[in-house]
């Protein structure tokens, strides 16, 4: 009776196959399409090619085909402010574009008087974000001596203007910049 117990014992083990998954588990897929989704939307959102234009913001217009950067700090030059990334506190408030034109931006936002191309406002958040820039290089393993700005500028933007912010950011160790510009359709 033993022998026929263990030759019974031996034959259910070598016929027992492993248990299959017959069903679908949808809430692990469910949580992982939230994630994909998420993720889709975050990169959306942060991407600086998403601007919308009004009427304080005006992009020129190009006819190059290269796609627009995604790394660097986003630098906005609109009729009425300079901002810097996604801070809606403006950097400066610009004056009527007339004076901006002659003058560039007044002598209390200036280094060493109207002048001056130095924006001193402009620089000292520049400084802030170079640090943070220079940490997610290194993080990266990316050279850091250098960051890249991304300017996103009216397309009625002084050329004035446009040099003082250009030499803030590269007395701010900024040594590569993006501007941004609207394809022409056609």
């Amino acid at each position: 009776m033993a022998k026929y117990k263990a030759a019974l014992r031996r034959e259910i083990r070598k016929k027992k196959k492993d248990p299959e998954i017959d069903y679908l588990n949808i809430t692990a897929m469910l949580d992982l399409m939230t994630i994909i989704l998420v993720f889709l939307l975050q990169s959306m959102a942060s991407s600086a090619a998403s601007i919308q234009e009004n009427d304080d913001m005006r992009l020129s217009r190009s006819v190059l085909n290269g796609e627009p950067s995604d790394q660097g700090v986003i630098l906005i030059i609109s009729k009425s402010a300079i901002l810097l990334g996604e801070d809606a506190d403006p950097v400066v408030r610009l004056p009527a574009r007339e004076q901006l034109a002659t003058n560039g931006l007044d002598a209390q936002y200036k280094r060493n008087g109207p002048s001056d191309l130095y924006i001193v406002p402009l620089a000292r958040r520049l400084e802030n974000a170079r640090k943070i820039d220079k940490a997610v290089r290194a993080a990266k393993g990316q050279p850091s001596s250098t960051s890249e700005a991304i300017i996103i500028a009216d397309a009625t933007t002084p050329y004035r203007l446009l040099i003082e912010v250009l030499y803030t950011l590269g007395q701010s160790e900024f040594g590569k910049y993006h501007l941004l510009v609207m394809r022409k359709k056609g």
